[in-house]
């Protein structure tokens, strides 16, 4: 029997194997795992066909070592979202195929759950007794009690049991641990599925629900929300409907961040089971997850990009809260965009999808207006919350003190003096983006990338934030030998220095990637913050991504022209973008809030109709500049980049390439090649990087082509020394 194999390979092709009949008690079928040689090693790979013909004589085909699933592990929907993502986007099969299982999977482990570990008191361990002293072996004792069929050390922690007693007990012969293989979780009644009451929902609200409610198979919705206008109760309630009818809903949020407080406020509503999957979760953590979703025990999956290849036993909704977010695309590897997957997802699977945003992407409203999405609107926020107010706040001729202007701090000291909250935003991490010798002028830069070495305190160091470079902090100039060094510009330690000072009477908490490398730092920080003491919070964007402050009253951007003059088409569409996301954390619930923009650019027309209009005004004006100038999502592109060792290399490796396929394939109509040139940020991570752009004004025309650009860079004689990725529907130029 022969078996054609995907393998998690960077060749754009299959692999036949053969399979002794005598072997097989059944027939393996499509989504099966396979062990197999590869070379000098072992490869597990998914079987894709068996075809009673290979292209190469029996005789050479190597025979598979083991099937290692009786069943699919892969079900035929998923299957084949995988084969259409890896055509759509250009990538190799096998490597695409691969992305759809876990980690454990991957690797050739059995899908099956963990055997977890539960303790239990034994039987007559009720009536011992223990010291006087003995308080929390008593606690303890009391909590397996409770649980006769057994709990968990992390539920024990959960209701404030001491779990390094557990082997005192058993060493009393008054508890034992035992292994549990998790039983699927009883039906509950459909009116038992709520653990709290659901909502009043305003007129907006009732009117998208209705929409929504009455949808039948394969409905794309955007749900456009102003910030606080009630988006995640649309969500609840229609997640509701979904488990009425007996069915799963897969939330996807885009960052990792979002998932503890979007998994409390499902789990407060909800009584049925709510899981995450996400990268900080163990490899054994997602695949039971994995495993309850397939067989439909997991009823509600929260989780970040990769969750879209989630199985689902009982597919009834998918939600992409914040659509707009870049994060749902994959940067590197298989680049795909997890927000488009979905609604290719929930097309096949024909069932609704939401995406929700304050700041829908241009490619989503663009879909809203030609009539394939349908749109839902709330424009005002729930409750008695009413919109902040905006206020640009011109700083030339200004004294500035770390990025902070006396008027700015007056309004703080006011804020702060009533009893609320205030929230800085400074998207640039470190003391200080760069160091730079006062009597030279030369700034100290990475050595393996186009950039400068950014400063930090807490520990000194210099870090290059593009290839995770570290240095120490030099004692002098290398370049002049001056030991005059001097931080240039302003990070948000800086700032979060100036404000301790201003502010000694005040916590003054940092939410960037480095206050929040520690496990559970972002909680604490959170935790803090809602306990509504007054408070200054300093943060890059991870403050701006759905977040509820309902004490932050006043929220100031401290630089809001960062990004008005970017060389990337896309960059007004995210700085506009991230100051309403920003400016939305102000004035959530009964208190009014205010929003400040510094800036030297005052007159800007962007942030004019940011403050004098809405998101969707900026968005028509920007989709009419993006149609007179051919640029997404008017048309459609694709990035071919190269990155070699030395200079000129990939440049040369994409013009000889993109000249050859000229030759030997005629460009169809509406495709056009612009360049090959420098990346914007040529040097990066020790390697020298270039790019050759393919647009088109039909999507088939532009695949037709790139299939055979694919093919030609495969067979290219220097395709050996250059490294090269193409990228389909880029997102970021970089």
């Amino acid at each position: 029997m022969i078996l054609r194999i995907a393998l998690p390979t960077p060749l754009h092709r299959l692999f036949d194997y053969q399979l002794p009949l005598s072997s097989l008690s059944t027939p393996p079928r499509r989504g099966c795992r396979v062990r197999v040689p590869f070379g000098a090693r072992e490869m597990i790979g998914l079987i894709v066909d068996t075809p009673e013909q290979s292209d190469l004589p029996l005789a050479k085909l190597k025979p598979v070592h083991e099937i290692l699933d009786l069943e699919p592990v892969v079900d035929p929907t998923l299957f084949e979202l995988g084969q259409w993502a890896a055509r759509y986007y250009q990538h190799p099969l096998g490597d695409a195929l691969i992305q759809l299982l876990p980690v454990l999977l991957r690797q050739g482990r059995a899908a099956e759950f963990a055997h977890a570990t539960l303790w239990r008191a034994i039987p007559g361990a009720e009536t011992a007794r223990l010291s006087s002293t003995a308080h929390r072996q008593r606690e303890l004792l009391q909590i397996l009690l409770e649980h006769p069929k057994g709990i968990s050390p992390d539920a024990i922690r959960a209701e404030g049991g001491h779990t390094p007693l557990l082997k005192t007990l058993a060493e009393k012969q008054l508890a034992e641990a035992f292994q549990n293989r998790p039983a699927d979780s009883a039906t509950i009644p459909v009116d038992q599925v709520l653990r709290e009451p659901k909502l009043t929902l305003h007129d907006e609200q009732a009117a998208a629900m209705e929409r929504i409610t009455s949808a039948q198979g394969f409905t794309p919705f955007l749900l456009y929300g102003v910030t606080g206008s009630g988006k995640t109760e649309i969500y609840l309630q229609a997640i509701e409907q979904t488990l009425n009818a007996g069915k799963q809903a897969l939330v996807l949020v885009p960052e990792i961040g979002l998932t503890p407080q979007t998994l409390a406020r499902f789990r407060s509503r909800f009584r049925v089971p709510v899981h995450a999957l996400h990268s900080n979760l163990t490899d054994r953590e997602r695949l039971d997850t994995w495993l309850h979703a397939r067989r439909g025990s997991a009823r509600i999956i929260i989780g970040t990009r990769s969750a879209i290849f989630t199985p689902l036993q009982n597919p009834g909704l998918i939600i992409v809260d914040e659509e707009h977010d870049s994060s749902f695309k994959q940067q590197d590897g298989f680049r795909y965009h997890a927000r488009d997957l979905a609604v290719v997802r929930a097309n096949r699977e024909q069932i609704p999808i939401i995406l929700g945003s304050a700041t829908p992407a241009l490619e989503t409203l663009h879909n809203a207006h030609s009539g394939r999405y349908q749109q839902l609107n709330l424009t005002r926020r729930a409750g008695n919350a009413t919109a902040p107010r905006f206020e640009l706040l011109d700083i030339r001729q200004q004294p500035l003190d770390a990025g902070l202007s006396d008027e700015l701090i007056r309004r703080m000291h006011q804020h702060l003096a009533a009893g609320t909250q205030v929230m800085l935003f400074l998207n640039r991490r470190g003391f200080s983006p760069s160091l730079i010798c006062n009597q030279c002028a030369t700034i100290v830069d990475c050595t393996r990338c186009d950039a400068h070495m950014t400063l930090h305190r807490t520990p000194p160091h210099l870090h290059c934030h593009h290839c995770d470079r570290q240095t120490p902090i030099p004692r002098a100039c290398l370049h002049c030998g001056s030991s005059e060094l001097r931080p240039l510009g302003i990070g948000t330690e800086r700032a979060e220095d100036a404000l301790k000072r201003h502010f000694p009477d005040t916590p003054v908490l940092r939410v960037d990637r480095d206050s929040t490398t520690r496990k559970a730092a972002l909680e604490k920080i959170m935790h803090q913050v809602h306990s509504g003491e007054p408070c200054i919070l300093i943060g890059t964007q991870m403050l701006a991504k759905g977040h509820h402050f309902p004490r932050v009253t006043l929220v100031a951007i401290l630089d809001a022209d960062a990004g008005l003059f970017s060389a990337d088409f896309r960059g007004m569409e995210r700085t506009a973008q991230l100051i309403l996301q920003v400016a939305g954390r102000a004035g959530r619930a009964e208190h009014p809030g205010e929003v400040v923009l510094q800036t030297l650019h005052a007159e800007h027309p962007m942030l004019q109709t940011l403050i004098g209009s809405n998101y969707l005004s900026f968005a028509g004006q920007e989709l009419r500049l993006r149609r007179a100038a051919a640029l997404p999502p008017f048309t459609y592109h694709a990035l071919l980049r190269g990155e070699a060792t030395r200079q000129g290399w990939a440049e040369q490796f994409l013009r000889e390439l993109g000249q050859q396929v000229r030759e030997q394939h005629k460009l169809p109509e509406g495709v056009q090649l612009i360049g090959p040139f420098p990346a914007p940020m040529e040097k990066r991570g020790g390697l020298f990087r270039a790019q050759l752009l393919i647009t088109a004004g039909q999507r088939s025309a532009l695949h037709a082509w790139l299939d055979a650009l694919i093919l030609q860079a495969q067979q290219h004689p220097q395709g050996r020394r250059v490294r090269w990725v193409l990228d389909v529907d880029p997102i970021d130029n970089y």
